[in-house]
């Protein structure tokens, strides 16, 4: 399938709802996936960083494409999340997404071993592709390196790009690096450039930038979508954003949306992360009401 010659346009990086076990809640998920495409979200992103990807394995993955497909989420309404450092491991999972007819791959690199060079990185990014073949399709590159501590250069990209003319699709740039994401608006416009970092998407969207796919698209995908789509400030985002990340942002994403939901299941989630203290969920909480909610009434 090939991506729409418009805007991507705003994914959800969709947080994964557990019970207090660890084990999947795949009603809620699915509840959950269906309210985001509802809500002005073009798809659902699943297993990337908010959705706690490197935490779920193979049959969970394929319990979670079976709860959208049971509840009628079609795959050109999903991007799926690569999130391997085997080689192995990263085309599994990719035939996987294959299998669902995915809208998009999102790739990441691997992330174990620390300071490899552009060579390292480009030759395990070609070992996947080329073992996936046309499963690799609609490839979207993660950068993501708070997390990885692997930066995916912009000549990099231009490597890969050169390489496998019409896999690579996209990049999404969850650096925080406002400079980056200039050099890459301007060396690869050719690309869907999707800003990972809220603050800069309705700058980075004005430059080029196709959309998101956001974390918060979790919460607020309404008041996302003009950002995403025209590029339209609000900084109101700015301020939550800066919030969120005065704490661990997962547990954090999952306590806003137990206050939009009012469904204390949602901050469950997998070690080795932990939920937020109570006192905080409470904090983070009234500060979102009181930026949207009260504004509103």
């Amino acid at each position: 399938m090939t991506l729409s010659a418009g805007r991507f346009g705003l994914s959800a990086a969709m947080t994964t709802p557990f019970h207090a076990n660890g084990a999947l809640d795949l009603s809620r998920l699915a509840d959950h996936a269906r309210w985001c495409l509802a809500n002005g979200c073009a798809s659902v992103t699943v297993f990337g960083t908010t959705g706690e990807g490197v935490s779920i394995g193979t049959s969970g993955r394929e319990q979670v494409l079976g709860a959208l497909a049971a509840a009628g989420i079609k795959g050109e309404n999903v991007v799926y999340c690569i999130a391997a450092s085997s080689i192995h491991e990263a085309v599994v999972q990719g035939r996987m997404a294959a299998e669902f007819d995915c809208r998009s791959l999102l790739l990441t690199p691997p992330f174990y071993f620390k300071g490899v060079n552009d060579d390292g990185v480009f030759s395990w990014f070609a070992a996947v592709l080329q073992k996936l073949g046309s499963a690799a399709c609609n490839v979207i590159l993660y950068n993501i390196p708070s997390v990885t501590q692997v930066s995916l250069s912009v000549e990099l990209i231009q490597r890969l790009k050169h390489e496998f003319p019409g896999v690579i699709e996209g990049v999404k740039d969850s650096s925080g690096d406002w400079s980056y994401t200039q050099r890459l608006l301007a060396a690869h416009g050719d690309l869907a450039v999707l800003i990972g970092d809220e603050r800069y998407l309705a700058e980075g969207v004005r430059r080029g930038g196709q959309g998101a796919i956001s974390g918060l698209a979790n919460i607020c995908p309404e008041i996302l979508g003009p950002l995403a789509m025209n590029g339209q400030d609000d900084q109101r985002i700015n301020r939550l954003v800066d919030e969120v990340l005065k704490y661990p942002v997962v547990p954090a994403v999952k306590a806003l949306l137990t206050r939009r939901t009012g469904e204390e299941a949602w901050l469950n989630v997998r070690a080795p992360l932990v939920r937020l203290p109570v006192a905080d969920v409470e904090r983070l909480g009234t500060f979102y009401d009181d930026l949207f909610i009260d504004q509103a009434a």
